[in-house]
């Protein structure tokens, strides 16, 4: 098959949760034989980062980006108000520049599949419809809307959040209307499909989750415990769902468990943290900032704390934590679309008593750990093998295909 992968940030190097989801879509693919372009946005978040391995992936994969300026503006949004059928959370993603170079490729090339990274990539669908016969299937990472209603939820400046349930409220009917504009749709997890097969009853659907190959996420055989578990916390700081989470998590649990166990660390790891998070001035709090290798990093500390008040999909990170067998305390939106056992693959907290109480049994039964990163990295090797899921999408793809020849 030739496949056309249009991805609304930058897949290559893989180094947060969608990345890491779009690339393995694409290395799976490659790795079975399949032709496979790459089309993807460059943002003011996320530029192409040029080296060996990149110039080996572009040859591969006939990588082109353009960039696409996402930068949220006021005036931007104002003049949404009067598109009743344009959702400004959207709208961000469409550029001339970017419609001109799909049209391009799509009257050089023809395609069996136009695989869309997300709602964010919908906006080309008129070009797409314009210049290709292929089928359009579209993966949806998260329902995008449920995040923001979280966050609305959350937020305590009055002003600000009218405004933004005006515009979640918008999100949503863009959202919930695409049934009608593609051939079908993957979702990453199960809650995600559930509600889109409710929306987009007439395209078939299937759930296709995050991949990874184990081979990728060797044990650290050196390992060994302390006696003073370290915490971290590793993910992308331009997702306003992990600096509203870490913040909480901040705010109302750290301070009793720097008085309780005042030898503990937590270390925080990731991309464009924020200033704000930087300036803090918390006990045994360190900033890593991005490294070099989320991996290493995870594998030298022992407890990854996960506390998301918003989001949907599925966390990548938790996989790939364990995948690397870590315990891992999250909240239980962050572990949705799992399908795991608290108390068995992970441990779930929703309240700041719950993570103080999980926090101390870590401290007391070292063992117990042991015994959930065991199961969590089986639990993975279990479900989210990347060649049985890439085989489950290129099934997918054939029924499509299939399904417009009879």
């Amino acid at each position: 098959m030739k496949i056309l992968q249009i991805c609304h940030k930058i897949p290559f190097p893989p180094c947060d949760g969608g990345t890491i989801a779009m690339n393995n879509i694409t290395q799976g693919l490659l790795r079975k034989g399949h032709y496979v372009r790459v089309l993807a946005m460059e943002t003011p978040k996320m530029r192409v980062r040029k080296n060996e391995l990149f110039d080996e992936y572009v040859k591969k994969v006939k990588f082109e980006s353009v960039f696409v300026d996402t930068s949220i503006s006021f005036s931007s949004a104002l003049k949404t108000v009067f598109q009743p059928h344009i959702s400004y959370h959207v709208s961000r993603f469409y550029s001339k520049i970017f419609a001109n170079k799909l049209s391009e490729i799509l009257k050089q090339e023809s395609f069996d599949i136009i695989h869309l990274e997300s709602i964010f990539t919908t906006p080309y669908l008129p070009i797409i419809r314009q210049f290709s016969q292929a089928k359009v299937i579209l993966r949806t990472h998260n329902v995008e809307h449920q995040i923001w209603k979280r966050v609305v939820k959350n937020e305590s400046n009055i002003f600000k959040k009218l405004a933004l349930k005006y515009l979640t409220k918008r999100l949503e009917k863009y959202e919930c209307g695409l049934g009608k504009q593609i051939d079908a749709f993957a979702s990453i997890s199960s809650p995600d499909f559930h509600f889109f097969s409710k929306c987009f009853s007439s395209v078939p659907g299937k759930v296709i989750p995050f991949g990874i190959d184990l081979d990728q996420y060797p044990e650290n055989e050196e390992y060994i415990p302390s006696d003073i578990p370290e915490l971290f916390h590793v993910g992308s700081m331009n997702w306003l769902p992990n600096i509203e989470g870490i913040e909480w998590f901040l705010n109302e649990i750290w301070p009793e468990i720097n008085a309780l166990y005042p030898e503990i660390t937590f270390t925080i790891a990731g991309r464009d943290i924020p200033k704000r998070l930087i300036s803090r001035k918390d006990n045994n709090l360190v900033i890593a900032g991005e490294v070099p290798s989320a991996n290493d990093f995870m594998l030298s500390k022992d407890i990854m704390i996960v506390p998301l008040l918003s989001g949907s999909g599925i966390r990548v990170k938790i996989i790939e934590g364990m995948a690397l067998g870590k315990t891992i305390i999250s909240t239980s939106i962050g572990a949705e679309g799992l399908d795991i056992e608290n108390g068995k693959h992970i441990l779930i907290a929703n309240t700041p008593e719950e993570f103080v109480a999980a926090i101390t049994q870590c401290v007391h039964t070292p063992d117990l750990c042991a015994i959930i990163g065991e199961n969590a990295r089986n639990f993975v090797a279990l479900n989210f093998n990347n060649d049985l899921i890439t085989n489950e999408l290129i099934g997918f793809y054939q029924q499509v295909l299939e399904n417009e020849n009879r």
